[in-house]
């Protein structure tokens, strides 16, 4: 199930775009992450191809079983370690951009220590 750091994003877009569209187009992804929908064009086909997407004949776009399971994987860890950046102190913009490049490149064994001592600790205040 293994993907790369692009098609990730494209995911968690989708998955994201997702909760506040009714539906979702190329043209969404493309306005959300300020690329040209020609490229966002080729990744959507790519991720039809490995059937982390479907596309309608309208155009509209949905996540299968498995991009969803990556996306919300991608997505959680976004959230959790730009949360945790903050309240470490960083400056939100500085940690939601550090966010976007560990959620990446990770381990799972060194994301389940930082998700387990986060949750620990905010159980305590």
């Amino acid at each position: 199930m293994a993907v790369n750091e692009s098609a990730e994003n494209y995911l968690e877009t989708i998955l994201v775009l997702s909760k506040t569209h009714p539906v979702v187009r190329s043209v969404d992804i493309a306005e959300e992450l300020g690329f040209k929908k020609s490229s966002v064009s080729v990744a959507m086909k790519n991720l039809r191809e490995k059937n982390h997407i479907t596309v309608t004949k309208e155009g509209f776009i949905y996540l299968t079983d498995t991009g969803r399971q990556i996306a919300e994987m991608i997505y959680e860890r976004h959230e959790l370690i730009s949360g945790w950046l903050i309240q470490l102190g960083v400056d939100p913009e500085t940690a939601v951009s550090d966010a976007c490049r560990m959620e990446h490149v990770i381990s799972p064994e060194s994301f389940a220590a930082i998700k387990k001592h986060v949750l620990e600790n905010r159980d305590k205040q």
